[in-house]
């Protein structure tokens, strides 16, 4: 039976075992997809048109690597949006970018039919494709003659969940067996009027209305109706039967679940390569069409909501259907990256800029891995370099690693660090990132490129990260693939290790829970901080208690759980939280960053190391001031900035906007760096009095006639 729960049990002295066990999940809702399905709603809705627009039949070749589209296939290329096009769950892709088919459907949310048994998950299915002819250089007829061969590269699990021995992932082609099938039936709208005699007639429930014969439909179709029709209403009635050639699907390939390490064993790969010819007649038409679908299974239905979750990934990249191939075809004239661009940084994704300036030495990395791989079938020289450009910045700096001989992927794989490889494979960080003084954050553009030597024909490929220098510490890249927690008994403490350059000041936590059924995982919990004792949590130095676990709207948006006053803090700390109560809390996991040694839990009076590989989406929020933006503390989409003067001030300010100034049913609030209100008065004079507040920085909001307005404002003494 298929639980998709993993379990661990720590043993202690002989024969007790901890009552308490780590899970990790799959994610039950995919935000990427949510939002881009409401962005497409508003965008057929702006522009008044069809989603659903026929597409041109598509001629030969067919390729697509999924590195030009994101979170949906190319439309162009593929009919329908279930399948998951992303960067973050393939392990080792030939190129960065695949297809992940998975239980998760095109709404964004665990499929409703899925259940502990096998059901059909994920499809991509071409639009119809011209096998029947070519037409360059000259229009000419396909056959099986032509020696037409369709090849993909698969991977089971990736970094996400391995399929069981019972799911699996097959491709399949269409053909059309010459029989005419029901479709279904047709409908026309027509007025009233046709079936009633006289305006004060009405057409009743269970009264038979016949087809309408001069509107084309067959005579003989009927509909009962079931409402109340009077004289000039719209009537919908059945028109006729819609006759199709029929179409089956046959199955070209599949492949049963198992695990990247058994795959991985098997075939000492970390992706493998399909190649499938087409050889029978019945698929050489101008309407072939090819197919991948997936059967997944879920958690056991008895076990709670909040585990019920995404899993049994495949990825599936570089398929390529086209004429003149064989079996042995299984190489591209393409230069590649896999993987995601890395940080520069030594320990962090992201880090406060004043931490890096202290000890930028420390912080930075002096090397990095990237893959690099060589698709052809014959050796290129390769020259490889990356480029750092500062964001609203002069700071820049240029890489170049020279030239290279790299060897097939089909014989060395990855290009590796020996030799000129070093050079390219494992290049250096050539500079530290700019000390400018007068910043608080920036952030900068790293991109990277590989090509071959030649001046014609040259073959490119490139990468690009965002290094970001911001007011918190990330281990994390922002996406979670899976969900941790520790189930069991209530009073389970998980901490999160982090190290500061410098003394600072801790203001609050940001922290990403997964989403789960009916928001399952909904639980109340006490936020700690921990001082360091010997690599592992120590003493609790502060306590925030009855917490919620809460989410923001927006794509991976963490929720920020501010501290009641700043803590200042030097060394080793840790972060986290203990649970109310037993259950499964579910925070987010980047599976692409492995922290595992950062995270420990306590279920007792001992503190365990997590055995779960991966990065916790839990960020501190850092730095000597905090400012906080109006989205932090409003709802509102239509906030309209005013103008406070003087600012900063002492004791009073005034307000700049003649619909607001002097109007005594106005309503000003004050909040604090926390998002705390701390002032609240109905109507604004000439000169609002402050000299109660403690000097600081203050967002102030005012709303007037249901119109918010708002400003910041430095109180200075």
């Amino acid at each position: 039976m298929n639980f998709k729960i993993f379990f661990v049990f720590i043993f202690l002295g002989i024969s007790t075992f901890l009552y308490s066990q780590e899970i990790v999940t799959g994610i039950q809702i995919n935000e990427a997809v949510v939002i881009e399905v409401k962005k497409i709603a508003l965008e057929n809705r702006s522009c008044n048109c069809d989603s659903e627009n026929q597409v041109e039949t598509l001629q030969l070749p067919f390729f697509d690597d999924f590195s030009t589209s994101n979170i949906f296939p190319n439309q162009n290329l593929w009919d329908g949006r279930s399948v998951f096009v992303n960067k973050d769950f393939p392990y080792m892709p030939v190129n960065i970018g695949a297809a992940t088919f998975d239980a998760i459907d095109s709404s964004g949310n665990v499929y409703s039919t899925g259940s502990w048994v096998p059901f059909e998950a994920d499809m991509l299915i071409t639009h119809p494709i011209r096998l029947d002819s070519i037409f360059t250089p000259v229009a000419r007829k396909l056959t099986p003659a032509d020696s037409v061969y369709i090849s993909f590269f698969y991977q089971p699990q990736g970094v996400g969940d391995a399929p069981e021995l019972q799911d699996s992932l097959i491709c399949e082609f269409s053909r059309y067996t010459g029989n005419l099938v029901f479709s279904h039936m047709d409908s026309v709208t027509v007025i009233s009027n046709i079936y009633l005699p006289s305006p004060e007639d009405t057409i009743r429930p269970l009264d038979t209305l016949w087809a309408p014969a001069e509107m084309g439909c067959n005579p003989e179709v009927f509909t009962i109706s079931y409402v109340n029709i009077a004289w000039g209403d719209s009537v919908t009635v059945a028109c006729d039967s819609v006759i199709v050639p029929e179409i089956v699907w046959n199955r070209m390939w599949f492949s049963e679940g198992l695990s990247l390490a058994d795959f991985q064993e098997t075939y000492n790969r970390h992706m493998v390569q399909i190649m499938i010819p087409v050889t029978d007649t019945a698929y050489f038409k101008d309407n072939f069409r090819f197919r991948f679908r997936n059967y997944a299974s879920l958690s056991n239905e008895n076990y709670p909501s909040s585990w019920r979750s995404n899993g049994d990934q495949w990825n599936v990249d570089y398929i390529y259907l086209n004429y003149n191939r064989s079996a042995g075809d299984t190489t591209y004239r393409a230069l590649t990256f896999s993987q995601r661009a890395p940080s520069f940084l030594k320990d962090y994704e992201v880090m406060p800029y004043r931490q890096y300036k202290f000890s930028p030495t420390y912080n930075t990395r002096t090397a990095f891995h990237m893959y690099i791989a060589n698709l052809n079938d014959i050796e290129h020289n390769t020259k490889y370099s990356y480029h750092v450009k500062q964001i609203d910045g002069d700071f820049g700096y240029d890489y170049f690693g020279g030239s290279c001989n790299l060897k097939p992927f089909y014989e060395v794989g990855f290009q590796n660090c020996e030799g000129c490889g070093s050079a390219h494979a494992c290049p250096p960080v050539n500079s530290l990132f700019s000390l400018d003084g007068n910043r608080d954050t920036t952030s900068y553009l790293i991109k990277h490129y590989i090509s071959d030597s030649s001046d014609q024909n040259s073959i490119v490929d490139s990468a690009i990260y965002r290094q970001g220098f911001y007011n918190y510490f990330a281990y994390d890249d922002g996406t979670p693939e899976k969900g941790w927690g520790v189930d069991g008994a209530a009073g389970a403490q998980i901490a999160y290790q982090f190290t500061l350059s410098m003394a600072d000041t801790l203001w609050g936590v940001q922290m990403y829970f997964n989403r789960t059924l009916n928001d399952a995982n909904e639980f109340y919990f006490d936020l700690l901080i921990w001082s360091d004792n010997n690599n592992k949590p120590g003493e609790v130095i502060y306590r925030l208690e009855n917490q919620k676990v809460k989410w923001e709207d927006g794509l991976y948006q963490f929720y920020p759980y501010m501290l009641s006053e700043p803590l200042l803090l030097a060394g080793t700390f840790y972060v986290g939280w203990e649970k109310y109560g037993q259950d499964n809390m579910n925070i987010g996991v980047d599976a692409n960053n492995n922290k595992q040694d950062k995270i420990f839990y306590k279920t007792d009076d001992n503190w365990y190391n997590a055995s779960t590989q991966g990065a916790l989406l839990v960020r501190p929020i850092v730095g000597s001031n905090l400012v906080l933006s109006i989205n932090n503390l409003f709802t509102e989409s239509d906030i309209h900035k005013i103008r406070v003067f003087p600012n900063p001030t002492s004791n009073f300010f005034s307000i700049s906007n003649k619909k607001i100034e002097n109007n005594p049913f106005a309503e000003l609030k004050i909040f604090n760096v926390y998002g705390y209100e701390v002032h609240n008065q109905t109507g604004v004079g000439t000169s609002i009095n402050i000299s109660h507040l403690p000097p600081g920085i203050y967002i102030i909001k005012i709303v007037n006639e249901s119109r918010p307005y708002s400003a910041k404002l430095l109180i200075n003494r």
